[in-house]
């Protein structure tokens, strides 16, 4: 048995229909299922069924986690920031240090910018770079990353 990848995630939201009115309206996911009996909503990733993002409505033990969204390299140099902004998100990069630009992480390498949803889930757009991992690098800006080529 070999695993071809990861499929589903799920993760809690305080409140069902504007968690589903962000990912459906704000980042463009369709809905995949409601079930009626839960408060649950399963959302489609990717064309076609590539991958799905299951919301619980999860109000007394709520746990924000972190995701990410797979993109391509030139659509987060590109396009990345701006997408957010034009939604109200708020860009920042993993060292949160009021940058609002994409940073490198070394080891993989990928270039990554973050974002939150409204119960504060941690949310990020991640493409892998061609090349070696670098991990003595730590986390470096993109121009940087350049430079070492």
């Amino acid at each position: 048995m070999k695993i071809a990848g990861l499929y589903e995630t799920h993760i809690q939201v305080r409140n069902l229909e504007e968690s589903v009115n962000f990912y459906t309206k704000v980042l463009g996911l369709r809905i995949a299922y409601r079930d009626p009996s839960r408060p649950i909503v399963f959302l489609w990733v990717g064309t076609g069924k590539e991958f799905m993002l299951g919301l619980w409505q999860e109000e007394a033990n709520f746990q924000p986690r972190h995701f990410a969204f797979r993109a391509s390299r030139e659509d987060i140099l590109n396009y990345a920031v701006d997408y957010l902004r034009e939604r109200d998100l708020k860009p920042y990069n993993f060292l949160k240090d009021g940058v609002e630009k994409p940073m490198v992480f070394a080891w993989m390498p990928a270039l990554a910018i973050y974002f939150n949803d409204p119960d504060g889930n941690q949310l990020e757009f991640i493409a892998l770079l061609e090349g070696e991992g670098r991990p003595e690098l730590g986390v470096m800006s993109y121009e940087d990353w350049l430079q070492l080529s």
